[in-house]
């Protein structure tokens, strides 16, 4: 509020002064001097020379409030004169502009500044608490540099894995393949008088070539790509080009790359773009600043994966996550369990059901703590990572959990960053050190201007090339609108009124980069594997073995994780139907009698390694965990009971 006073010899520059001995004012004190610059000077009010300088000012007012001197000579107090200091700065002007045009919003921040003015002591405390040493607005520099440079790692893996199964998968011998399916889709498109449409519809640079040595030279685009991405080379285009060749591949792999963490990867991968350095060979200490409203998108991207997952469970109605008892299952029902997993379902009922409990406290409580000040954001992140790491050790979700834990990589700040990572390394970035500010001549007693560290980002971190803000907002104005349309649709809403956000949701469809997520929304309460078998007389029938889905009983459960065996992955997903419903599998059934080389090569072991069978069969097995007594007596690690035919005996006709 305007104090009514103003003094005979004003400062050149606007002052505000503040007291000293109050620990709660010296810590917000950094923040503002952050966000001014050099604009304003701070002074406490036990400097030797202030109440002399300003003695119209009566002692008293010093230790009520802070004061704001303006250069004419005009003294505020409260919070009229803080929203004054940061309105110096020109994107701070609006809390001032509120205050002086709103009497409502100048009553009640007036009233919460002598609430807070009276008791200090607990607002520090509470300070402490939730922003720790540092409530300096913080740096993503090496937030940017860890989070990019796993997000590499993630596409490595995720190219390499697919380079390794993309002939048997999609290629010309094998199960679904790329050059049949391009040509149908191109006459179905004439036939209906498709045009250019038809590259957005199905967005994959296999219209131009759908061969096998083309979708092996998009996956050694990625993989080239991600090292790059990794040594920090290009880093922006790189992404551009790994997002674009993965969605060109999840396009015309069908149901083998239709997975949850495909379309996470392809929606990370899109808003990393617009966070990277746009520099060819960025220089840490002169490129430009990570974008605030794409590293808020990752962290909601992050806050809509881990809420959605635990709504999912709920909203479904399923009643083994309604009483808690989902977990006595999960670990023998999940696609591909580990080792790990045997033994977690050996532990008692009341331990699972405390396990889903904490699982859904997680799921549906931690994401809310992205949003909030970072001791709380951090606790967050390390509820959240614990949990990936816990699924990641007891089953094999390919590289979703690690992709998962480099988004939680975003909630953390360089202040944090730089404690735990090597000084060589943390000295290469522009890290905020605001909290080494010079001092007064008072001493201990507070901070005149700010250090260079804050104040000289132009001369430690000149603007380097960035993307025009226009085009930031426009982007994430759309990509906003079609997330809350995806996150209203898990939660149940159906209102009329998010019908143009559903428009553009619909849009971006083709692009998988915008999605719906939650596994395991029902639980699977029994585990059937599907056994693939050939014969040759069709009497005396031999197993095919896959190399990480259940077959063997005395096999035991491993790691595979991040590698992704698509075949095996896609065989779950087959048992849970039948063949009719998964017309890729009678595909690989005539792969099989045809022995193809590229379909074979994704399998474990080939009983006919000769000659092909004559016939093809599929039994289907209800498979269980063996219990420690089972085991010690066996050595198995599964039990099974035959459930009956899943595919009857076919050939190839003669």
């Amino acid at each position: 509020m305007n104090s009514g006073l103003r003094v005979a010899t004003p400062p050149s520059k606007p002052l505000l002064v503040f007291d000293g001995d109050c620990h709660f004012c010296t810590l917000w004190i950094r923040r503002w001097q952050q966000m001014t610059g050099d604009s304003v000077d701070y002074l406490p009010s036990q400097d030797a020379g202030v109440a002399a300088r300003f003695p119209e000012i009566p002692l008293a007012q010093f230790d009520a409030a802070v004061q704001f001197i303006a250069t004419d000579g005009m003294v505020y107090s409260g919070a009229d004169a803080v929203f004054r200091a940061l309105a110096c700065h020109p994107k701070r002007r609006w809390p001032l502009h509120a205050y002086e045009s709103s009497p409502t919003f100048a009553h009640v921040t007036e009233h919460a500044y002598r609430i807070v003015a009276g008791n200090r002591t607990f607002f520090s405390w509470l300070t402490r608490c939730l922003w720790g040493r540092h409530v300096e607005v913080p740096d993503y520099f090496l937030t940017r540099w860890f989070f990019l440079r796993a997000l590499g790692l993630v596409y490595l893996v995720a190219f390499v894995s697919l380079w390794t199964q993309v002939s048997g998968l999609i290629g010309h011998g094998g199960i679904l393949p790329a050059d049949q399916f391009m040509p149908a889709v191109k006459q179905q498109c004439d036939l209906q008088g498709i045009g250019l449409d038809r590259f957005y519809l199905l967005p994959t640079l296999c219209w131009f070539d759908s061969s096998d040595g083309f979708l092996h030279l998009q996956c050694a685009a990625g993989t080239v790509c991600a090292i790059l991405l990794i040594f920090g080379i290009a880093p922006a285009p790189c992404l551009a080009l790994l997002w674009l060749v993965y969605l060109s591949l999840v396009t015309v792999g069908r149901d083998f790359l239709g997975f949850q963490w495909d379309n996470l990867l392809l929606e990370t991968g899109l808003l990393a773009i617009f966070f990277a350095q746009l520099q060819l060979l960025p220089r840490p200490a002169r490129e430009a600043p990570p974008s605030r409203l794409f590293l808020w998108l990752l962290r909601l991207l992050l806050f809509k994966l881990m809420f959605s997952s635990g709504c999912v469970k709920l909203l479904s109605g399923d009643p083994t996550w309604r009483n808690l008892t989902a977990l006595t299952f999960h670990y023998q029902t999940q696609p591909l369990p580990t080792w790990i997993g045997w033994y977690a379902q050996q532990l008692p009922v009341w331990f699972q059901k405390l396990s889903c409990a904490i699982m859904f406290g997680i799921e549906l409580g931690a994401p809310f703590l992205v949003f909030t000040p970072r001791r709380l954001r951090f606790l967050g992140a390390s509820l959240l990572a614990g949990l990936q790491v816990l699924i990641l050790l007891t089953g094999n979700y390919t590289f979703f959990n690690w992709l998962t834990l480099a988004l939680c990589l975003l909630l953390l700040d360089d202040f944090a960053l730089a404690m735990i990572v090597p000084r060589k390394l943390s000295g290469l970035f522009p890290v905020n050190q605001s909290c080494g500010c010079e001092l007064s001549n008072g001493g201990a007693h507070g901070v005149t201007r700010p250090a260079s560290s804050m104040v000289g980002r132009a001369i430690l971190c000149p603007p380097g090339l960035r993307w025009p803000r226009p085009l930031l907002v426009a982007i994430a104005l759309v990509i906003l609108c079609a997330s809350s349309f995806t996150l209203a649709v898990t939660l149940g809403c159906r209102s009329p009124l998010l019908a143009p956000f559903g428009w553009v949701a619909g849009q971006l469809a083709p692009l998988r980069s915008v999605n719906n997520y939650g596994l395991f929304a029902v639980m699977t309460t029994q585990r059937n594997e599907i056994i693939v078998e050939g014969s040759n007389d069709g009497t005396n029938w031999l197993a095919y073995g896959f190399r990480y889905k259940p077959g063997d009983v005395t096999r035991r459960p491993s790691f595979v994780a991040p590698f992704q065996p698509r075949l095996d992955w896609q065989m779950w997903f087959a048992a849970l139907g039948d063949y009719q419903q998964n017309p890729w599998f009678g595909n690989f059934c005539e792969r099989l009698l045809q022995g193809s080389p590229d379909v074979l090569a994704l399998l474990d072991k080939n009983p006919f390694p000769g000659k092909p069978p004559h016939f093809i069969r599929a039994e289907c097995y209800n498979y269980h965990f063996t219990n420690f007594a089972e085991r010690r007596a066996t050595g198995a690690w599964w039990k099974r009971e035959s459930i009956g035919e899943y595919l009857p005996p076919v050939s190839l006709p003669q």
